[in-house]
């Protein structure tokens, strides 16, 4: 009996449901309340219980209603997006990519018109996250990291390596003569510890306490400087149009490196043709950046 529930009648209770309400679930699917009612208790009938407590106000759910209530609302929503793939007469393919911020708008972003020229039906939806992520949680395609690859559970490409470099406001810079002119101003900090340290190693300098707000992204920090005044440890190549646009300057040479960007997905995840098109395409935009 269960296999032949009509279509009509179940988007009929799931919309009430929503709705708590005849009337509005009949304008969302353009028909009248009375067939909604109907098709509603058409479908009570057939189940052999009752869905809707009906009030002189309008409905409440049973319990056996509101446990079928979210599984009809996921159905629906997942027919809809997979409808929604063959708009316009051609099929388009969904990728998920989960990437750090600072990446996302300072190398990316810019990138992504490409993109889109190239390869108009893969529909990207990217989330940015602090390098925090859970492929398989959280339904991700891919994720560009920070780091140095080494997450075991994923198959990483590196894209290039992003050395810290000191970034600050023009009218910090014309202060900085020396790495050691670095005491007398505000050192803004990342949650990695060792930045700093790092980087007054490179440039050759003994360290000292610092004391800095602390920041969980690169794009944030870097935000934090050019508005307070401050300075910031950052990765240049992630800071082109701020630096060519005379926001940022790059006071010394000295480098830091702590690691580069990473292509990561889960090695259990068989690979679709949008991940194999996206993955060929952000490998030749990095070529590109190195050369």
């Amino acid at each position: 009996m269960r296999n032949r529930l009509p279509l009509n009648a179940l988007r009929a209770f799931e919309s009430s449901a929503r709705h708590l309400n005849f009337t509005r679930a009949g304008l969302e699917l353009s028909v009248t309340q009375a067939a909604v009612s109907q098709q509603v208790r058409m479908l009570e009938e057939q189940l052999g219980i009752v869905l809707f407590k009906r009030l002189p106000r309008g409905l409440d759910l049973t319990e056996e209603g509101q446990a079928l209530l979210p599984v009809l609302t996921e159905s629906f929503d997942r027919i809809e997006s997979v409808l929604q793939q063959f708009e316009g007469g051609h099929f388009h393919e969904v990728l998920t990519i989960a990437v750090v911020g600072t990446f996302a708008v300072g190398w990316l972003m810019p990138r992504l018109a490409s993109f889109r020229e190239a390869h108009p039906f893969i529909d990207l939806r990217i989330l940015t996250n602090n390098n925090l992520v859970n492929l398989s949680a959280d339904g991700m395609d891919f994720a560009i990291r920070f780091g140095e690859g080494l997450w075991p559970a994923t198959c990483n490409i590196k894209l290039f390596d992003a050395p810290l470099t000191v970034l600050c406001p023009p009218e910090v810079a014309v202060r900085l003569r020396s790495p050691e002119d670095l005491k007398n101003e505000l050192l803004m900090r990342s949650y990695r510890k060792d930045e700093w340290e790092r980087w007054f190693a490179a440039a050759q300098i003994a360290p000292w306490r610092i004391n800095g707000p602390v920041f969980d992204a690169s794009r944030l920090m870097v935000e934090g400087a050019i508005n307070c005044g401050g300075v910031a440890l950052a990765p240049a190549s992630m800071f082109a149009r701020e630096l060519q646009g005379g926001l940022l300057v790059r006071p010394f040479a000295a480098e830091a490196n702590l690691g580069g960007y990473w292509l990561t997905r889960l090695k259990s995840r068989a690979m679709t043709p949008a991940m194999k098109t996206f993955e060929g395409w952000l490998q030749q935009q990095a070529r590109q950046e190195q050369a």
